[in-house]
């Protein structure tokens, strides 16, 4: 059974980089039918998809936050990670990883609620 694990800092000072780190057990990421995926909730609100990487290594981000992130990974470690520059306090959220681009992908690491505040 494939089974992601979300790690990172909780508290990010703002203006720094906001990293989560995204280990995937079960399968390798570089099995030809996912899109490893970050998702993020803001408190009170929905869930917003950030960015995947696929197998190939080609990245896709949302428009509007695609200048401040970065999504690589590290095949011979089985993870995938997020990088989110400038960080302010509207990035406070709980951070997520996915095995899929959709909301409905079918698996889900979550980690603790990172806040971005000094």
């Amino acid at each position: 059974q494939v089974q992601l694990q979300e790690s990172g800092p909780g508290l990010v000072k703002p203006s720094q980089t906001l990293s989560r780190t995204c280990t995937v057990s079960g399968d390798s990421i570089t099995t030809n039918y996912y899109y490893w995926s970050w998702i993020r909730q803001p408190p009170g609100k929905g869930l917003q998809w950030m960015g995947s990487i696929a197998v190939s290594g080609s990245t896709y981000y949302l428009p509007s936050l695609k200048s401040r992130t970065s999504i690589s990974r590290d095949t011979s470690k089985n993870q995938f990670t997020l990088q989110l520059t400038a960080g302010t306090p509207e990035d406070t959220a709980v951070y997520s990883c996915a095995s899929d681009f959709s909301l409905d992908a079918a698996y889900w690491g979550q980690g603790p609620p990172v806040t971005v505040s000094s």
